[in-house]
């Protein structure tokens, strides 16, 4: 299915966009030099490259093959000086001279390689100014030009037919035979794919579909992606679609650390609409905080864009979004996949912010969490790195599907860091407030909903030794202004876990801070601490939380202290 929905967005941008490469061909942005020479051979100069070009489409290679590109590669083929025994470079020389058809080797372009090589221009390359970037690039891809000429001489459209044929002949020497078959995916008989192009994730090449010869993966006497029975066409379709996704700037998604590794989120739709065309601002997570209000004006319009009248003309298309990540070997692991409705999705998103609001203190308060802040407020030393590799799609697939409960690992990890560090801050407690909303609506526990703000109805045991906790810091703070810690500081874990361990100590302490206070700041505390306490079970403080309950403290804790210090900001 989702080699289907990726052919399926081949022919969608095959019939919109002019630039989507013909069979055979691919846009290519590797190239960093470019060697141009004259007609005869000769070297005229080295030229720096950041533009992309529709080149042949890179061949598949691996181990021992070292069948070289249609004139552009790297530099051990093109130019042997990478290399020193010079294998790879010997093959590319041979191939264009003698490989390529009689009738091609006579145009301007091949007669001035051949040139090139027979008249040894490279030690002319060596001398260029230019040279030591090609160095310090370290084997660069590279290709040739003629004088005068706007694009590669790999681009000549005399060249189509012959790239083509190799293409469907997948090798330069070719296999030990061509297979026919029926394509699983467009039903038609045609020549099956033998191996399948790499693509680009995390800087490295992997396969989607990969199988290894003589591993046990073998099949019915057929071996390699034999076993897929995927048509040529199919496979140039799907794999060109996927390197298109994977280097859109709008049509993907990161969920990586500071080693640049995670998932890589690509999403697409059978035919353009308003959810493509903001589902990005919604996932995105490289907004680091250098502009909030401009982040939060544009997913709200996002939101509010998605739900007006195109969504009724919109609502049917199939939407999908694939999760990819560096496998095992050279192949790429599939960590999430899922396709539905654009309006589904869009209610399911509506639905997660929904979950995700709680009060905020106005220096913090943006009103959206994005999956940065998401994710980095649950890891050690805010690196995305450091979380449990399972949980970046977990996540994604609960955020797009409200039926589904967000992962258990996702609170366990909110615990963590609240508890080592003794901070419960506004992503961190709507982060437990989603999660146990969520659990809530769908296994119904009969435990009471968790509001936006402070809920004075809310009598679970965790969540009001979480305001006592609250409270008594407050006092604690009113009562020594300056203080450098506070009971957060020391007694948070033992409270919030173990709490018949500790109030007991707490309470005795407050009441030589509430000494300190001046009658009407005493009272105030006092009545509060005694509204809370009646909601306390007869039996007394519990003496263990469970991980849920321990949540309801976090939350419980964090109400109160925005209640509070609204009730001060209200007083001033």
């Amino acid at each position: 299915m989702i080699l289907q929905a990726l052919y399926n967005y081949s022919q969608r941008k095959a019939e919109s966009d002019p630039k989507y490469p013909m069979f055979g061909y691919e846009w290519n942005s590797k190239i960093s030099f470019r060697i141009v020479i004259k007609e005869n051979g000769e070297f005229f100069q080295l030229e720096p490259n950041t533009v992309s070009y529709l080149v042949p489409r890179a061949v598949k290679r691996s181990g021992g093959n070292f069948q070289p590109n249609f004139l552009w590669d790297k530099e051990e083929y093109i130019l042997g000086t990478f290399d020193k025994n010079q294998t790879k470079h010997n093959i590319f020389k041979k191939y264009v001279s003698e490989y390529i058809p009689e009738q091609l080797r006579d145009s301007d372009g091949i007669k001035a390689i051949n040139d090139f090589y027979a008249t040894n221009q490279i030690e002319a390359i060596q001398k260029s100014p230019d040279w030591e970037m090609v160095k310090r690039a370290k084997n660069p891809y590279m290709s040739f030009w003629l004088v005068g000429h706007g694009e590669p001489i790999a681009s000549d459209e005399r060249f189509k037919e012959f790239v083509i044929s190799t293409e469907l002949q997948e090798t330069v020497e070719s296999t030990e035979k061509i297979i026919r078959g029926i394509c699983s995916i467009t039903g038609e008989k045609t020549i099956i794919a033998r191996t399948h192009q790499k693509t680009f994730i995390n800087k490295d090449a992997n396969l989607l579909v990969s199988f290894q010869k003589n591993s046990g993966y073998d099949s019915y006497k057929k071996d390699q992606a034999y076993n897929a029975s995927v048509g040529v066409e199919a496979e140039f379709a799907y794999t060109t679609a996927l390197k298109i996704l994977l280097e859109s700037k709008s049509n993907r998604f990161n969920i990586r650390g500071k080693q640049k590794s995670g998932t890589t989120f690509l999403f697409w739709a059978d035919k353009q609409n308003v959810l493509e065309e903001n589902f990005s601002f919604f996932f995105n997570t490289s907004f680091q905080m250098d502009n909030p209000d401009k982040e939060v004006k544009t997913v709200k319009a996002a939101l509010e864009s998605i739900f007006t009248g195109r969504l009724n003309d919109e609502g049917a298309i199939r939407f999908h979004i694939l999760g990819l990540c560096q496998g095992g070997g050279s192949r790429i692991a599939i960590r999430f996949w899922k396709t539905n409705t654009v309006k589904e999705f869009a209610l399911h998103i509506k639905k997660h912010f929904e979950d995700l609001e709680i009060i905020s203190d106005s220096k913090t308060q943006k009103d959206y969490i994005n999956l940065y802040s998401f994710f980095s407020n649950i890891s050690l030393k805010n690196d995305i790195d450091n979380l449990p590799p399972n949980i970046h799609g977990s996540v994604i697939e609960s955020i797009l599907d409200s039926r589904i409960k967000y992962p258990d690992t996702l609170q366990q990890q909110c615990i963590r860091r609240i508890r080592a560090e003794q901070h419960v801050n506004y992503v961190r407690a709507a982060i437990l407030k989603a999660y146990l909303n969520r659990k809530e609506t769908i296994y119904n526990t009969n435990e009471k909903l968790i509001t936006m703000s402070l809920d004075l109805e809310n009598k679970n045991q965790g969540y009001l030794c979480g305001r006592l906790f609250a409270v008594l810091e407050k006092i604690q703070e009113d009562a020594q202004p300056g203080i450098n810690a506070t009971i957060k500081d020391r007694y948070y874990g033992a409270a919030s876990s173990t709490p018949v361990t500790v109030f007991g100590r707490l309470l005795n302490l407050s009441n030589h801070h509430l000494a300190k206070l001046s009658g009407g700041s005493k009272t105030y505390f006092e009545k509060m601490i005694q509204e809370i306490m009646t909601g306390v079970s007869s039996n007394g403080l519990p003496a263990h939380l469970s991980l849920d309950d321990q949540s309801r403290f976090a939350i419980g804790y964090y109400h109160q202290r925005q209640d509070l210090f609204t009730k001060k900001d209200k007083n001033n």
